[in-house]
């Protein structure tokens, strides 16, 4: 077996800790001694120990002379949980096989050139590709401060996302919907606006299919724009049972009662800046990342959706397309508002990925900045 092999094994162990591990990255780790798996761990959850230690544990003293694969440079450094090189010294760990440099621009290399300068040998770059991809929430937020941000949406092959009376419910499949929720999972935030709340009254919870074996999912953080603070006191999202934060954003300019009120019931409201008359998307994104928000999943409405492709802060599109025809005009679009005036200036979107989720076509890609 090659390094390749062995790498793709804790890249497939990472992504159990997905929807967990934030603001950590999602790690995995695979001890091998004389051709023969020995170890295996992954990082579970933020705060808890690292894959290193979990796949050396499992090893027990079979880790001595041997050769471990983990797709992120071990940790040098003290933070909620001791160095990694620490334990894989203490181990007798002699080769580490990693997939990518920690890109945290405090750490980068240090795991690395500890191990070497006590005679450990390392291979560098095995999967590398498939290790960052992984890890885009992570890499976006250590080198910006700012969330990693995907625009969701369900709508015609007439690209509409409701009809004209505000119906939605529902334009894609149970299977494109379950997609959805395991999204809401991976990630620390979901967004919308005021028009969404007032329409479809959703929870913006999470819940998860039961070909996931029946865990209970991760509820993303709920962001609400609303300027004014006209969301209504009934509305759903703010009777919720759930351990994650509803957070509206507000303008500066919204009624002291109305806020004493929601507040009293859990309710943040953050003021933010206001640009011709709508919530500044770009100064958001800061004021989340300044929140620890490492992801934010944005799913519209249609106004919503159009500024942050105008505010340019989305790394990500996920588009669901689904076999019907609305047959007229007077449906909801996907983005409202104005666009770009020829096609040469339209917004282009690379690495293109088409899955099939029934009979509804999603497109996945990447906002080529």
């Amino acid at each position: 077996m090659d390094d390749k092999y062995y790498m793709k094994m804790a890249l497939d162990l990472a992504r159990k800790g997905e929807g967990y591990t934030s603001p950590n990255p999602m790690v995995g780790a695979i001890v091998v001694r004389k051709g023969k798996i020995v170890g295996k761990g992954y990082h579970q959850a933020a705060g808890e120990v690292h894959a290193e230690v979990n796949a050396i544990d499992d090893a027990g003293s079979s880790a001595k002379e041997a050769t471990l694969y983990v797709n992120l440079e071990p940790c040098n450094h003290t933070g909620r949980t001791p160095p990694c090189t620490d334990k894989i010294i203490a181990a007798g760990i002699n080769r580490v096989v990693m997939a990518m440099e920690d890109p945290n621009p405090g750490v980068k290399g240090g795991g690395k050139h500890y191990l070497e300068s006590l005679g450990i040998h390392t291979t560098l770059g095995v999967c590398k590709d498939e290790a960052e991809k992984l890890n885009e929430i992570f890499i976006k937020f250590v080198t910006t401060k700012r969330p990693f941000s995907i625009i969701k949406c369900g709508a015609t092959l007439d690209g509409r996302i409701a009809t004209k009376t505000g119906d939605s419910k529902w334009v894609t499949s149970e299977a494109s919907r379950n997609f959805v929720h395991r999204l809401r999972h991976a990630l620390d935030a979901i967004m919308v606006g005021i028009n969404t709340v007032e329409r479809d009254d959703p929870s913006l919870t999470t819940r998860l299919a039961d070909d996931l074996g029946n865990v209970k999912g991760h509820d993303p953080t709920r962001i609400i724009l609303d300027t004014t603070l006209r969301i209504s006191e009934n509305a759903k999202v703010l009777r919720l049972n759930s351990d994650s934060d509803t957070i509206i954003i507000s303008g500066n300019s919204v009624p002291t009662d109305k806020r004493t009120r929601l507040e009293k019931r859990g309710v943040r409201v953050i003021e933010s800046q206001v640009t011709n008359g709508r919530i500044d998307l770009d100064i958001l994104m800061d004021l989340l990342g300044n929140m620890g928000m490492t992801s934010l999943l944005i799913e519209g409405g249609s106004r919503v959706i159009a500024s942050a492709l105008s505010a340019g802060i989305a790394e990500k599109i996920i588009f669901f397309f689904a076999p019907k025809i609305l047959g007229g005009d007077d449906g909801v679009p996907i983005c409202k508002g104005k666009g770009a005036s020829t096609m040469k200036n339209c917004i282009p979107v690379k690495d293109i990925r088409v899955r099939r989720f029934g009979d509804d076509v999603m497109i996945e890609g990447y906002i080529d900045k």
